[in-house]
């Protein structure tokens, strides 16, 4: 386990910068101590710094996950993040998309969010905009990209692609192997 170097540090921030923007500071800074990330077998892991000096104690080898897992870094060094990653981003987000209640389904099996299934959009999303998917009952369902602005979403066909699914809780289902 060891911090992350300049170049992979920009490359979470800046990937955590599309869906929760300048809110990154709350993530580090928070009420309850002091939060790191860190590096452990090309995955990144978010922690306290009090649970950082306790796993100090462990050998890096019998080291299998430290606090929560919230992306991993790819072979060509592209950081993807993580579904585990959904519960620090769903309330820092600043733009949101709801899903209809027969939409939840299909979005939760891997498939993008359409039109006919979008409930409500924060105003003023761009295009290629981070976004985390709700439920209409405002339950964090998962998070991807915005395939359309909010101005386009409202003059598409119904079947058009609004979202890009990245990730969704269903993920702790089909992927339960591979998620640490």
């Amino acid at each position: 386990m060891r911090p992350l170097t300049e170049a992979e540090t920009r490359a979470v921030f800046e990937k955590l910068g599309r869906y929760i923007g300048e809110n990154i500071q709350l993530l580090v800074d928070r009420p309850d101590g002091t939060y790191c990330f860190r590096l452990h077998r090309d995955r990144v892991y978010y922690l306290s710094e009090k649970l950082l000096k306790v796993a100090a104690s462990v050998p890096r080898d019998s080291l299998v996950s430290l606090g929560t897992c919230f992306g991993k870094f790819t072979k060509t060094q592209k950081f993807r993040l993580s579904v585990t990653a959904l519960e620090f981003l769903a309330p820092y987000a600043k733009y949101k998309v709801w899903v209809k209640p027969g939409s939840e389904q299909s979005f939760l099996y891997g498939n993008h969010v359409l039109k006919s299934g979008l409930g409500r959009i924060t105003e003023n999303t761009a295009q290629y905009q981070g976004v985390v998917v709700y439920s209409m009952a405002d339950v964090p369902l998962g998070f991807g990209v915005a395939a359309k602005s909010t101005q386009e979403c409202r003059k598409v066909d119904p079947m058009a692609i609004v979202v890009f699914h990245q990730a969704d809780v269903g993920e702790y289902v089909r992927s339960e192997d591979t998620l640490t």
